[in-house]
């Protein structure tokens, strides 16, 4: 599975540590929440808010670089959107493993 990194916050940065560090934040503070509407969503069945959930989550899914996971998010949102969890599991395999991350930092 590929690693989470901060390179395109670095980039987008253009070098501004301030910025960086408030995006940081803001990745820290809203991921647990979306994660979390993710899975009441999932326990639901409400596939229609669960595609929602993914589609916001593919955002923060690029901002940490990591571009094989997000076209797996942007499969497993379309296959939602057609009632079939195909993909659910690879899927929160890569939420697991942006949460370990943004725990470390």
């Amino acid at each position: 599975m590929e690693e989470p990194n901060l390179s395109y916050v670095y980039n987008m940065s253009g070098g501004n540590k301030e910025f960086e560090q408030k995006l940081i934040g803001i990745m820290k503070k809203e991921f647990p929440e979306e994660k979390q509407e993710y899975f009441d969503n999932m326990a639901a069945n409400n596939f229609s808010d669960v595609a929602k959930n993914v589609h916001k989550l593919k955002h923060k899914i690029i901002i940490l670089g990591l571009e094989k996971s997000y076209a797996l998010a942007a499969s497993y949102e379309d296959n939602l959107l057609k009632d079939s969890v195909e993909g659910k599991e690879d899927f929160e395999a890569v939420l697991q493993n942006m949460t370990n991350f943004l725990d470390s930092l």
